[in-house]
């Protein structure tokens, strides 16, 4: 499981100094909008109050504290159910970066009280108009992982190495 804890701190310190950087040090917040290489890459600062998208984003200081319990009680979760696991490799990897990146969203809500999301990517004539950020991908790509790398069929007999089934 060391494996995990290293990814998840590597994925919360480059979620948090990718905002850091980003949103205070070239001052996006002011700025509003900042063309990298548009319009493959945009940084463009919002304000996310609720969850993917900004679904929930209703009773903002309400939602704030619910969204932050959710986030610490999945990352909780997910570390329990991995350390009983003791799944492979890219199992612990994918459940760092969910866990990092939850917790560098509740991060943002405890300090800003919304997510800083800021980065924006279009391509091929198609606009999109919502942004996110390090911890969001990394939140994606650990659930994926989670999904891929996780659950093998416990009901299959264990393979023995060298054994051979004979006719």
């Amino acid at each position: 499981m060391k494996l995990a804890w290293i990814v998840a701190g590597a994925t919360f310190v480059v979620d948090q100094a990718s905002k850091l950087a980003v949103v205070q040090g070239l001052n996006l917040i002011e700025r509003g909008v900042i063309e990298v290489a548009p319009p493959f890459l945009v940084f463009r600062m919002a304000w996310n109050r609720g969850i993917n998208f900004g679904l929930f984003a209703g009773d903002a200081d309400f939602m704030r504290w619910l969204l932050i319990a959710i986030a610490l009680a999945i990352s909780v979760w997910v570390w329990v159910w991995v350390s009983r696991e003791n799944p492979g490799r890219w199992a612990q990897i994918s459940a760092g970066l969910l866990i990092g990146g939850a917790l560098g969203n509740v991060v943002d809500r405890l300090v800003y009280g919304a997510v800083a999301d800021f980065l924006n990517m279009s391509c091929c004539g198609i606009e999109n108009p919502y942004a996110f950020n390090v911890a969001d991908i990394a939140i994606f790509a650990g659930a994926i992982g989670l999904v891929l790398f996780t659950g093998g069929d416990k009901d299959a007999p264990a393979k023995v190495k060298g054994s051979r089934k004979t006719p």
